[in-house]
């Protein structure tokens, strides 16, 4: 199921991709009589049931064929999947190439780092670079969305543990990321974790071998495959909850594949600038648009 998270009349809304379009959630269940969770979160803590009785709201909308049911994707304003989770966890350094056209030591185990939710925007958000920095750079990136509270768990049980995936842009300030040894400042800026366009639930995924890319202003900067993860993501969400309990709407995101900005010559560096338009894609996930302002 892909779930999408948007903005109607000042209020946040959830709805479900479908071929008839965007199905909103909370008119045809109020019109329908289907008890459905209202939010995001609650769809989240409630897992596989909300899951089901979203399903058995889309069938009854669709026999019933009434058309206001279902919007139009492009008329959307699209939030975050997930506004406001508890943790927003980075793992640094997670593909090979990455690491050597950054000119990085090989992990010997996952390199985390943080975000805070001032950082998250939506698909299709303008972004708004600020005046502090120059060098900004893209980092095309799958994202996790925990679903249950998961502490010390192994690593053959830790996707269970996983509501569903996402797309996202670790948009990065490099000037400012490695003005310290604490890469935190230049990542963490207002807007610089955009993730959406979907919430895929984890039914329909797998994490292990999916096209990654990234198009800065219809160019392909990045292409590549999860495949070619380091830690790949039963082992991060493992890794990480023997450290920390994660929570249900906690993102995780894997790490960026080769192609950034900061691993060209230095002659070839052409950071991006205002009137940029970045796309990242995942296979079965969807392309996740933003343009810098």
């Amino acid at each position: 199921m892909k779930l999408i998270h948007f903005l109607q009349d000042q209020q946040s809304k959830i709805g479900v991709w479908t071929s008839q379009g965007v199905l909103d959630v909370s008119k045809a269940s109020q019109f329908l009589n289907v008890a459905v969770p209202n939010t995001m979160q609650e769809v989240i803590n409630q897992g596989q049931s909300a899951i089901d009785s979203l399903q058995t709201l889309v069938n009854r909308a669709q026999e019933h064929g009434e058309h206001s049911f279902f919007l139009d994707e492009s008329s959307l304003r699209n939030l975050p999947v997930v506004e406001q989770p508890e943790k927003l966890i980075c793992v640094g350094l997670n593909y090979m190439p990455h690491i050597q056209e950054a000119k990085m030591e090989v992990p010997k185990s996952p390199v985390l780092f943080s975000k805070f939710n001032n950082a998250l925007a939506g698909h299709n958000e303008d972004v708004k670079l600020p005046e502090t920095a120059q060098k900004y750079d893209y980092e095309a990136e799958m994202v996790l969305v925990i679903g249950k509270e998961a502490k010390n768990v192994s690593q053959e049980e830790a996707l269970s543990y996983v509501f569903g995936y996402s797309v996202g842009n670790d948009l990065s300030a490099r000037d400012l990321q490695l003005l310290t040894g604490q890469w935190f400042l230049g990542k963490s800026l207002d807007q610089f974790a955009p993730v959406g366009p979907y919430l895929v639930t984890a039914d329909e995924v797998d994490p292990s071998n999916l096209e990654i890319s990234c198009k800065v202003n219809g160019e392909v900067r990045q292409l590549a495959n999860t495949k070619n993860m380091i830690f790949d993501c039963a082992y991060l969400v493992s890794y990480i909850s023997k450290y920390m309990t994660l929570k249900p709407g906690d993102l995780i995101f894997t790490g960026t594949p080769e192609g950034v900005i900061l691993g060209y010559s230095a002659d070839k560096q052409v950071w991006l600038t205002a009137g940029d338009e970045v796309e990242v894609s995942i296979e079965g996930l969807g392309t996740l648009q933003n343009k810098l302002v």
